[in-house]
């Protein structure tokens, strides 16, 4: 194994020179044990490592610690003493979300990913306002989109086909591949997409199938398979954490725990990007800042009525821009509170190192009179 086959490249390279010191090796964490991580080096060996006390605390926000997938400078500790991650790698490329809630963290899913892959299939869990969600993340993370319509043993040829047609209309530069991991269709065409060096992450809902598409492009049992609900076809989820996977014939693998609720951390300019079809009939719009409701002159609004528009796509675009900038209010808001935390912390400081000074002056002894 080369620290190429992990998806060592120049960008890692020079971001690993300009921190590196003797001792220290790159290293990819392949998996959060919470506490721990699980590193691989280019010897193909895997360390358990702890985190530095000067990572934890450079880190401004959780999605700034490291994560799976990350590359780090790791110093080899000998003896009984520790394995330490000195220092986390910029990342070429962060696939996240918004931490389920309220809140306003950054929760990241995968690091360094080439592909994010979404596994749905052409049942109930197929959703296209979710897929929406998936895609506007995609952008931002600057991977590139797979959609796997999974487990089309259990659906009409039809009906997978369409599946996949819609998810292809909403984002044209997707690839979408229709597949079965129980029958073992298109699993090959899965490989095309990976070679030494390139990471692909797996993620959607609990039970569509990940797992066992792991287990297929492994050959082997990796991941448990729960057994399969007769009613809905969907196999109990049995991933519980993040692991990277090396493949022997070239290629990494990131499998996710299933994924209820992909709450959007992206920007508007993605957002538009995704919805190209949109904001091209918005920008006919009479006023600039039509809300696309009741105003006059509304683009959008008449694309509906001559059906050129979904109400459904246009639902789902208004939705997730409302979340996007609620998002953006709450983070203005935190960090307006974050900034006056730290001016009041740092006069307080102040005055409590007024006050000893003075208190030390007080106790010094005064020069007395001969």
């Amino acid at each position: 194994m080369t620290l190429t086959d992990l998806g060592w490249s120049v960008f890692f390279e020079e971001a690993f020179s300009r921190v590196a010191k003797a001792g220290w090796v790159p290293a990819r964490l392949i998996r959060d044990n919470k506490i721990t991580y699980g590193a691989l080096t280019d010897d193909g060996e895997e360390y358990e490592v702890v985190m530095s006390g000067k990572v934890y605390h450079d880190a401004s926000t959780d999605a700034e610690l490291p994560a799976v997938g990350d590359w780090v400078a790791l110093e080899i500790g000998t003896g009984e003493l520790d394995h330490v991650i000195r220092a986390r790698l910029p990342r070429r490329t962060c696939f996240s979300r918004k931490a389920p809630g309220r809140s306003t963290e950054e929760q990241v899913l995968a690091a360094n990913v080439d592909l994010v892959c979404v596994v749905t299939d052409a049942g109930a869990d197929l959703n296209l306002r979710r897929m929406e969600r998936y895609f506007a993340l995609i952008g931002r993370s600057g991977a590139q989109a797979l959609v796997l319509v999974n487990k089309c043993d259990l659906f009409p040829e039809e009906q997978n086909e369409e599946a996949a047609a819609a998810i292809r209309a909403l984002c044209p530069e997707a690839e979408v591949v229709v597949t079965s991991a129980v029958e073992g269709r298109n699993v090959a065409a899965i490989r095309r997409f990976l070679s030494p060096g390139v990471s692909i992450t797996f993620v959607g809902s609990s039970g569509t199938g990940k797992s066992s598409l792991v287990n297929a492009l492994l050959g082997e049992e990796w991941q448990e398979e729960g057994e399969v609900n007769e009613v809905t076809g969907k196999g109990r989820h049995t991933t519980t954490a993040r692991e990277l996977i090396v493949l022997e014939e070239g290629g990494i693998l990131i499998d996710n725990p299933g994924i209820r609720e992909v709450q959007m951390w992206t920007d508007e300019h993605t957002l538009r990007e995704k919805f190209l079809d949109v904001a091209e009939i918005a920008a006919e719009c009479r006023f600039h800042d039509c809300r696309h409701g009741s105003d006059a002159g509304c683009a959008i609004r008449e694309a509906v009525s001559e059906g050129r528009l979904s109400r459904e796509r246009l639902e789902g675009f208004l939705k997730l821009d409302e979340e996007i900038a609620k998002l953006k209010k709450r983070l203005k808001k935190r960090k307006m509170t974050l900034e006056r935390r730290a001016k009041r912390d740092h006069k307080v400081k102040a005055r409590n190192l007024a006050d000893r000074r003075d208190h030390e002056a007080e106790l010094k002894p005064r020069p007395t009179n001969t």
